[in-house]
């Protein structure tokens, strides 16, 4: 006669400053999933900065559908009745021209910045020859060069350009434009060098095969697979140009009375400022930076998207 014993299995608890206690908790388990004190604070500063961004703004538009009178007894109210005459005012003490002129110069400069640019970016990017990191170092060198040291050489060298022909010298478009162009130009290179990097090998491979030239390979090819990336230094450019002071100032100098004032928008807005004394028309200068805020505002808000997607697509490839 057998007896059977049923056997239990005792699992041992485990011991208080085991491995299992002693395993410190995450930075998301601290914080809650995905952070929630950062996100808090992240969400904070951007909620600030919008504001701090925004706020001007708005004071600005604001601004120039009030009276003098109704911005000297408070700057900050709401206007308690709307004016528009400002915008004739403003239009009628030089800004349609100051318009006109920037719109001339942004036409050329961002022309031959898009295209020159894109150019280099493209063979410094996809062909190997001597000399090919050289060229793309003093591209990224000439990034780096802060514009107030060359000023005063860059002013005597237009100078000297319009003794060959007033065309290139000072208060000439032409000259202006040359300027914008190798102003921007390193930055637009830097930017697309490695954009067209990450784009795929094979594609330019086949068309190659298929008997494409490099120019039918370049502009039939790459450059539509390299959209994003082109409408965003092109935004970038527009704002860097448009926005420009210091070398309009330095630049566009009537020599004569006779001269036509060929002043750009951030410099005539200045002039306007200047000028007034303490007599500014508040309203008028206000519905001219408006004025010069609007093409921007228009021109960003309707590439947004591509500007994100070409901020990201060289990283995400």
């Amino acid at each position: 006669m057998s007896t059977h014993t049923d056997a239990t299995t005792t699992v041992p608890a485990p011991r208080e400053g085991g491995a299992s206690a002693s395993r410190k908790p995450t930075a998301a388990q601290r914080f809650g999933d995905g952070g929630g004190i950062l996100n808090v604070f992240s969400h904070g500063f951007l909620v600030l900065w919008a504001v701090m961004i925004i706020g001007p703004l708005i004071w600005i538009v604001l601004g120039s559908f009030k009276s003098n009178a109704q911005i000297g007894g408070s700057a900050w109210s709401w206007p308690t009745s709307w004016h528009f005459d400002a915008f004739s005012r403003a239009w009628d003490k030089g800004i349609g021209g100051f318009f006109a002129n920037t719109l001339i110069v942004l036409a050329g400069s961002l022309t031959l910045t898009m295209l020159l640019g894109a150019m280099a970016a493209y063979v410094l990017a996809r062909y190997e020859f001597r000399g090919n990191r050289t060229i793309y170092y003093f591209f990224v060198a000439g990034a780096m060069f802060p514009v107030y040291l060359a000023l005063v050489p860059l002013f005597f060298m237009v100078k000297n350009l319009g003794q060959i022909s007033p065309l290139l010298g000072l208060n000439s478009y032409l000259g202006l434009i040359l300027v914008y162009t190798a102003y921007s130009l390193p930055f637009t290179v830097f930017f697309l060098y490695a954009f067209f990097r990450s784009l795929p090998t094979a594609v330019h491979e086949a068309a190659m095969i298929d008997g494409c030239s490099h120019t039918r390979a370049f502009f039939q090819v790459m450059v539509p697979m390299a959209k994003s990336g082109l409408i965003s230094v092109f935004i970038f450019n527009v704002l860097g140009q448009w926005n420009q002071y210091l070398l309009p100032v330095t630049l566009m100098q009537q020599q004569s009375g006779s001269d036509p004032d060929r002043s750009m928008l951030a410099q005539g807005l200045m002039n306007l400022a200047v000028q007034s004394g303490y007599a500014s028309d508040f309203p008028g200068l206000f519905a001219g930076m408006t004025i010069a805020m609007l093409p921007v505002l228009v021109v960003y808000l309707s590439f947004q998207k591509q500007v994100q997607a070409g901020l990201t697509s060289a990283t995400l490839k």
